[in-house]
């Protein structure tokens, strides 16, 4: 990365020999030789890097700094004084300077501090990277229903503590996106996100995973290994599926929590780490309790603080706004101009039972993208499933080789009963007027018992 540095110094030699230095390590290297040229720079040009002397006539090196905290807070500034005025150049540092060089100095010494420099801003530079990325990964995070509103506030509460999270809800709900979202907002996000899927790994491998192993600790250990509390140290360990961690490692895994250590396998010797813990799970852990395949203990230890993530079912009034946000976002991707989806296929996507939730939604709306010819996508650019998919529990009745009859019955059979009775609700959804649900109850003999 190469830097854009601004050199102020009124001593012509001395000013010279650091743009020498600095041009030779390939950054784009300013020199000015007074306080009011620099100004006149920095109000028409941004710099990554400031090196000013502190004393100059008229305007000094600490007027320098001021001005550029004052205008441009991003700019690292790096103060020159000479070895009798280096309580100067502290004073600087309190003032927000990021190093100092003391006068005579050496070309190493000058390439030290601006590649401390160099780095602290590539740092801030891929920080804010990620931010950006993270926050548009993260849109998925949306909803305007009690429940999504009620966890975006607890992300926010939850984000700048240590305490331990556990994250219930059905596969493809969004766990990790929000578990995501907590390091994110924490003050652990400069520090590593690690996941293990603990429903991915053998039981025999998964002790090693968590705590890493010492060379010779088991056969084919042929070197030390880091596991995943290791690597997650100062950040945060996503324990996704917590519940298929084996019943003789929940004892040890307790004990990390209570205790922050840990042994490598083959090792006697404790590890301290500090480590943010979210577990997540798609299974009822109580029952899993109650069934003796999940420790109690260690279950009081993670439920700290519990999210309950609602399924897509429960959120309907959601789905327009996932739908628009993963529509524009395979639109992107394919160059595509869609302007949204038809009223029928919404009416249809608020009947669905969504049993693979936002994941679900996004596969049918990607797939609907790709494959559709049309400004306005319509359920003929959807999978058959979400037509004659499950309505409730209906899903379990449709099957291949039944007559559209009987299917179309079924369907207004399954809606009333999900709207308990209300015909003009159920026409609504069913996309046909109330008249028309009318006949179709007549033609079927299910007209007894009016509205």
């Amino acid at each position: 990365m190469k830097l854009n540095i601004l050199l102020v110094d009124d001593d012509k030699l001395v000013n010279e020999f650091i743009g020498e230095t600095l041009r030779r390590t390939r950054h784009e290297v300013t020199s000015v030789f007074s306080g009011e040229d620099a100004k006149r720079l920095l109000e028409q040009t941004s710099y990554d890097i400031v090196l000013t002397d502190i004393k100059m006539q008229r305007i000094s090196g600490m007027d320098i700094l001021r001005f550029v905290k004052t205008n441009s807070p991003e700019t690292v500034v790096i103060m020159i004084t000479a070895f009798g005025t280096v309580q100067n150049a502290v004073e600087a540092m309190k003032l927000g300077a990021f190093d100092y060089l003391v006068k005579p100095f050496s070309p190493d010494e000058i390439e030290l501090v601006v590649n401390r420099a160099h780095d602290y801003v590539a740092l801030r530079s891929e920080n804010r990277r990620l931010r950006a990325e993270v926050n548009e990964k993260y849109k998925t995070l949306v909803g305007t229903c009690k429940q999504m509103i009620t966890i975006f506030q607890l992300i926010k509460d939850v984000a700048p503590s240590r305490s331990t999270v556990l994250i219930s809800g059905e596969s493809g709900t969004g766990k990790e996106l929000i578990s995501r979202a907590i390091h994110y907002h924490s003050e652990r996000v400069e520090g590593p996100f690690i996941k293990l899927n603990c429903a991915a790994l053998p039981e025999g491998l998964m002790e090693s995973e968590l705590f890493g192993h010492e060379k010779g600790a088991f056969t084919g250990a042929i070197r030390q290994t880091r596991g995943r509390f290791e690597m997650a140290d100062g950040g945060t360990l996503l324990l996704d599926e917590i519940s298929e961690i084996p019943m003789t490692l929940q004892g040890k895994l307790l004990r990390v929590l209570q205790e922050r250590e840990f042994e490598r396998v083959g090792s006697g010797t404790p590890m301290q780490v500090d480590v943010r813990i979210i577990a997540t799970t798609n299974r009822n852990l109580k029952k899993e309790i109650a069934e003796g395949r999940f420790r109690e203990d260690l279950y009081f230890r993670l439920n700290v603080i519990p999210v309950e993530v609602p399924p897509l079912r429960e959120r309907p009034d959601d789905l327009p706004l996932l739908v628009d946000h993963f529509m524009k976002k395979y639109c992107a991707e394919t160059g595509k101009v869609i302007n949204g989806v038809d009223d029928t296929t919404m009416r249809l996507f608020k009947c669905y039972h969504w049993p693979g939730n936002v994941r679900e939604l996004e596969n049918f709306v990607e797939r609907a993208v790709v494959i559709s010819r049309n400004k306005v996508l319509t359920t003929a650019d959807f999978p058959q499933s979400l037509v004659l998919g499950k309505i409730g529990d209906a899903g379990d009745d449709f099957r291949v080789g039944m007559t559209v009859h009987d299917a179309e019955k079924l369907l207004i059979v399954r809606t009333l009963e999900e709207q308990s009775g209300n015909r003009t609700r159920a026409a609504e959804i069913l996309g046909i007027n109330p008249r028309t649900l009318r006949n179709k109850l007549h033609e079927y003999g299910l007209a007894e018992g009016e509205d």
